[in-house]
């Protein structure tokens, strides 16, 4: 596990890089302590207020939020109440167990990993000690729970310095820093053939790259240039040339890496091509964003690529997962834009399948218990078929055990 912690001055901004990935399908939360209602039934609004409640009572302070990241190796297995358990054990460790903070679990990498947004102010005013805070407290709580959930160890296998990578933010860090750490991560860890499927992969990190025209010197050259991109995918702020950055980021170099990723990428290809058939096979219509946020549950980005006129022509399948890109016909003809935007509905519709006799049919023709069946008979069938097993829903903003000697009841849960 590689915990990252983050702090600023504004929690609202941190807030809404999460909310923003919630709405687009590719996070969901999965734990909220000290609120005092179903998190649930709070808007975007309510969630920011209740952390101002806490950043007024010391506005001199401010550096006053934090954003922690919690990253797990790809083969770690960890359902939602693990994540849940690991997220309310850390936050206590390092001394934010009293304070009140959200866990989004995100879908846009290809390892497992939570984001939490909270404060350093508490209910008394005074700002939680953040000096050192990763040596003194951080590290400690990761080899601890490590141990206790058997997760694969960050130190000792390559993990701890590894860049798992997160969107570019302007005006989050230095500019240059993210767009170096982005890229450098895009250009070694992925599978990619093509400068356009490059480009769709620094597009979920929030980078912009533009080769230039084609009558341009930096065309011929093979240069490149990279600036963060805002929600539209737009350039903003300063412009970096690749030469800014280090050896391999020009066009030049990501040519010579198209044909060996062909090949990397082969072996996963079967398993993109599951992943999404899973998701195809639900529906005889779709809406284009329902359909977008059920890829992203299976790590799956889709990037539509449109000519002037805003005409879908071709599609891009990016697999967080197994770090890959592929064309849709690269896929097979199913995967083609033409297949799959004719499936773009202004409405969701679930496929329906004929029924076909089961075992529970055969069972009640040879036992002679056709139509209504009575309870005897119910529990008969009950302990010839075996049953399958459900896991429960997980329940989020569970209620924490109070421990001896605290107080009864606070205020908002805190």
């Amino acid at each position: 596990m590689v915990a990252k912690i983050d702090h600023g001055g504004s929690i609202r901004g941190i807030l809404h890089y999460n909310e923003n990935k919630v709405v687009s399908g590719q996070a969901k939360l999965v734990l909220a302590s000290g609120f005092a209602t179903e998190i649930k039934g709070l808007n975007f609004h309510q969630k920011l207020y209740r952390f101002e409640l806490l950043n007024q009572l010391r506005p001199s302070v401010k550096v006053n939020a934090l954003h922690i990241t919690l990253n797990f190796h790809a083969e770690d297995r960890l359902d939602a109440t693990r994540l849940q358990q690991i997220a309310a054990e850390y936050m206590e460790r390092i001394g934010f167990g009293e304070q009140p903070y959200i866990a989004y679990q995100h879908f846009d990498a290809h390892h497992p990993h939570l984001h939490i947004a909270t404060t350093r102010i508490g209910r008394d005013g005074k700002a939680i000690d953040i000096n050192k805070i990763g040596w003194r407290l951080s590290e400690p709580a990761r080899k601890e729970i490590e141990e206790k959930y058997g997760l694969i160890r960050a130190q000792g296998r390559g993990l701890k310095n590894e860049p798992y990578l997160r969107t570019a933010q302007y005006g989050g860090a230095p500019t240059k820093q993210q767009l170096n750490n982005i890229t450098k991560g895009v250009m070694r860890d992925y599978a990619y053939t093509s400068f356009a499927e490059f480009k769709a992969v620094l597009a979920q990190f929030g980078v912009h790259v533009d080769r230039g025209f084609e009558d341009s010197v930096m065309f011929e050259k093979k240069g490149l240039v990279y600036s963060i991109a805002d929600s539209d995918g737009n350039p903003v702020g300063v412009p970096f040339k690749a030469s800014s950055f280090y050896k391999g980021a020009t066009m030049k170099e990501l040519e010579k890496r198209f044909e060996g990723n062909g090949e990397k990428r082969k072996a996963f290809r079967e398993s993109l091509k599951d992943r999404i058939d899973g998701v195809m096979d639900r529906y005889s219509a779709v809406r284009k964003e329902t359909f977008v946020k059920q890829l992203a549950r299976e790590q799956v980005a889709l990037v539509l690529r449109r000519n002037e006129t805003g005409l879908v022509y071709g599609l891009t399948f990016i697999d967080h997962r197994h770090r890959t890109v592929f064309n849709g016909s690269d896929l097979g003809k199913g995967y083609a834009a033409k297949a799959v935007v004719g499936m773009f509905s202004d409405r969701d519709v679930a496929k329906q399948y004929l029924r076909k006799e089961t075992s529970m049919d055969f069972l009640e023709k040879d036992l002679g218990l056709g139509g209504k069946r009575g309870k005897a008979e119910e529990g008969l069938l009950d302990g010839l078929l075996e049953k399958a097993d459900y896991d429960g829903p997980t329940v989020i903003g569970k209620k924490r055990k109070k421990r001896a000697g605290e107080e009864h009841s606070r205020e908002y849960g805190i």
